[in-house]
């Protein structure tokens, strides 16, 4: 079902984003997929812990803000997953990107685009500081909702829907609202969860 072939195709068609407002802080994050012994896996990072970033902790996508000397949101994804993972994606496939996501968790208005991948082999990685490790899962426990959850990531009694992955790892909030997106993106009858 979501092997790379599919996915290729169902992200061959170029997406239009709708304009962003010039005061608007934007960021980009790059899905890395590889075909793994037939499975195809996406890679995450989990960030480092550190006090006033809102995404502390938490399993995410590699990238980031888009810096004054990135030509567009596309280079951001690039070079922030190499400064992050050590990873150069530079030469690999680009086969899509989603709809672009909003933080919730943010007060100042941001968005965040994420770009596909596509690489092939086991690279090694060397993450920053700003990462605590990195993570290759398949896509299809989450598509099938097998290893989907409901956690309270940060210890408070609030309770999230999120995807339990090995190592205790568990993908919630903006990361897995653009993992469902992805999903929906994939297959139009895919059947979305809340977030809550």
């Amino acid at each position: 079902m979501l092997d790379l072939d599919r996915i290729r195709c169902r992200l061959a068609t170029p997406q239009t984003d709708p304009p962003i407002p010039t005061d608007t802080r934007q960021a980009a994050v790059a899905v890395i997929l590889r075909d793994r012994r037939g499975d195809t896996e996406v890679l995450f990072i989990q960030r480092a812990v550190k006090d006033g970033d809102p995404w502390s902790g938490h399993m995410a996508f590699p990238g980031g803000h888009k810096d004054p000397d990135d030509i567009d949101l596309l280079a951001a994804a690039i070079r922030e997953t190499d400064e992050e993972i050590g990873l150069d994606i530079s030469e690999a496939a680009v086969i899509g990107s989603l709809p672009p996501a909003r933080p919730m968790s943010v007060r100042r208005t941001m968005v965040v685009k994420p770009f596909v991948f596509e690489i092939d082999g086991n690279p090694s990685f060397a993450p920053n500081h700003e990462v605590a490790d990195v993570v290759w899962t398949p896509l299809e426990p989450m598509y099938r909702g097998e290893n989907h959850a409901v956690d309270s990531p940060d210890g408070g009694a609030m309770q999230f829907n999120g995807f339990r992955l090995g190592g205790g790892h568990f993908v919630w909030g903006m990361t897995y609202r653009m993992v469902q997106t992805f999903f929906e993106t994939i297959d139009p009858g895919y059947e979305r969860r809340p977030e809550w």
